[in-house]
This record gives structure tokens, C-alpha cells and sequence, in this order.
């Protein structure tokens, strides 16, 4: 197909990268209610809400870190040559407008956000924020009709609640979508599993339903090419959701996250899996965890962009107009 040049990143040999109003990968910002809205085929989105975090806060900060870090983007991927650009219009639709201050109706302001983005026919790419984000825009995505997921993370966030009762954290987030039916279980792969535990709730709740966990010394034993065989196999051709967690990858890449474990992925295979969802049939997307007051020289953010990017290059190889 051919784009519209409105939606084409402004190009570093034009104006340099340093220069300019730092939006997602350079693109355009078509917020909603602008005239192009309905044009955009995959959006990328700000989330910069913390609210279910339970230790080290941050994340709110992730999305304005991770524009700048996207700058740096160019228009084709060295490794797979994919020019997704070329491929779809894209465009930064802006940030959800966060309640920082109200948990609830936080949750409720990303559901209508996303149910807006949904209707609109766009999919949705969004740096997040913590992993409670992913409740609400599957909230609007999964409405009606569960999706599989492929989930790169250090945590399952399967846990049932927290403190005597808080049913809302970034540690709940899939044991609500799935108690909610928003996620087919036996079509959900969790990769990357790993650190100390309280107990075996999790892991117990995850096998009773039928989610597949590969923990962290399973990854490294069959590597990258094995285990996303597998789970490219248990999505199969419905509709999938993908939910990066930044804290999949070890700490010393990734060091701006608020519960980094050690023992994890490289910054090469962090973007290995993602190359390896060529054919899983992408409804959404998200990177989430990226905390800015915790990262290095800003390297966290530099990994996570590159991440989005190889996210957007899968979405563009089997692009559609909509997620209705």
C-alpha cells in the first residue's frame, strides 16, 4: 500500500534528532478528535500512570522518556529490512489522561480511551506506565471476545491481590483479565519467569487455568527459537495481544525498572523475541515498567524505543485496518 506522507516520520537528515517536539518515533500527533484520526491504522500511545505500583514508582514517567529515546529510530529495521512506516499509518496518538490521584478512575479513563481507539479501527501500541495499564486496554480490546497473549516479563501478575485485598496492582493485572474473560488461558504463553517468591499462587492459578509459564532457566536452556515456536503455536491465528514488560530483560541492560530480578535476557534477545512474532496475529501491544528515575544514562529508555520499534515491525507484516 502506499501511505500518505503526513504520516511519515520526520527524517534525521531533515532535522536533527536532537531538535524539534519529541514525539513517538518522529510521526505525526493525531490525538482524537483530530481530522485524521480515522486514517491512523496503528497508534502509538502514552501511559503515564503508576497507580498499581506496589514498591519502586516511576513508570509514570516511562512514555515522555521513551518519545525522546524514540527519535533515535530510523525507517527500516537493519535486521528484518521491514520499513513499517511504508507499510501503515502510524501516528502518536498522545497520553491517556492519568488520575494520579484515584486508581478506579484511572483504570476507567484508559477503558474509554482505548474504547475510543478501538472503534476508530486502529491498534494500539502503547509505552506504558506499570503492568496494571494492560487491564484496561484489554478492557477495551478484548471486549467482546477473549484474545491470546505472549507475555515477556520477570512476573507472571497473576497474583490474586495484595495487602490483605488490593485486587488492583501491577501484580494482578492477568488474574483479573482472565477472571474477567478478557484472555483465553490456554492461548496465553508467560516467558522470562523468574526471581524469589512469596508462594506458588501464581503458578498454581496459572496451571489450574491452562496459561503456559516458561521460567527463565527453560528460555535460556531451548533459547529463543524454540520457545517462540511454542508460543506462536499456542496463540495460533487469533487475535493476540503482546505485553513486554521491560523487567524480562536482565538489569544490566535494562536497569530503569522499579523490580528488576537478575538472571535474565540480553538486550539481543530482548529484541529476538519479538523479531520471532512474525505471523502472530497482533491486536495490541505494550512496553511497559520503564522507570526513568531508576535508569542509567538513559539506557533503559534507548532499549525499550528499539523494543516498540521491533513491535511496530511485526504489526506492519500483517497489517489490517481494524480491530472491530
Amino acid at each position: 500500500m502506499t501511505v500518505d506522507p503526513f504520516f511519515t516520520p520526520v527524517s534525521g537528515f531533515d532535522l536533527p534528532r536532537f531538535a524539534g517536539i519529541p514525539t513517538f518515533m518522529r510521526l505525526p500527533h493525531v490525538p482524537p478528535g483530530h481530522a485524521r484520526f480515522g486514517e491512523v491504522q496503528v497508534g502509538l500511545i502514552g501511559a503515564p500512570w503508576d497507580g498499581g505500583t506496589t514498591n519502586r514508582p516511576g513508570p509514570r514517567h516511562g512514555p515522555r522518556a521513551l518519545r525522546d529515546a524514540s527519535t533515535m529510530m530510523r525507517a527500516q529495521n537493519g535486521v528484518t529490512g521491514i520499513r513499517p512506516f511504508e507499510a501503515m499509518a502510524c501516528a502518536d496518538l498522545g497520553d491517556v489522561p492519568p488520575n494520579p490521584a484515584d486508581l478506579m478512575d484511572g483504570l476507567a479513563r484508559m477503558e474509554t480511551f482505548y474504547a475510543q481507539v478501538r472503534s476508530a479501527g486502529i491498534r494500539p501500541l502503547t509505552a506504558g506506565g506499570d503492568h496494571l495499564c494492560s487491564l484496561p486496554i484489554l478492557r477495551a480490546l478484548a471486549k467482546d471476545r477473549p484474545v491470546g497473549m505472549i507475555h515477556f516479563d520477570s512476573h507472571t501478575d497473576l497474583f490474586h491481590s495484595y495487602f490483605g485485598g488490593a485486587m488492583y496492582t501491577h501484580g494482578t493485572p492477568f488474574r483479573r483479565a482472565v477472571e474477567e474473560g478478557l484472555l483465553d488461558p490456554h492461548r496465553v504463553t508467560m516467558i522470562g519467569i523468574r526471581g524469589t517468591t512469596y508462594d506458588d499462587e501464581d503458578r498454581d492459578f496459572a496451571k489450574a487455568v491452562g496459561i503456559r509459564v516458561i521460567p527463565i532457566e527453560e528460555f535460556h536452556e531451548r533459547g529463543v527459537k524454540d520457545v517462540m515456536l511454542e508460543a506462536r503455536m499456542r496463540a495460533g491465528a487469533g487475535e493476540t495481544y503482546i505485553s513486554y514488560d521491560i523487567d524480562f530483560v536482565d538489569p544490566a541492560f535494562a536497569p530503569g525498572t522499579g523490580t528488576p530480578e537478575v538472571g535474565g535476557p540480553n538486550s539481543w534477545q530482548a529484541l529476538q523475541v519479538v523479531q520471532a512474532l512474525k505471523g502472530v496475529q497482533i491486536v495490541g501491544a505494550d512496553l511497559v515498567e520503564v522507570s526513568p528515575p531508576f535508569d542509567l544514562g538513559g539506557v533503559t529508555a534507548v532499549l525499550g524505543a528499539s523494543i516498540l520499534f521491533e513491535l511496530l515491525c511485526v504489526m506492519a507484516e500483517s497489517p489490517q485496518r481494524g480491530v472491530n
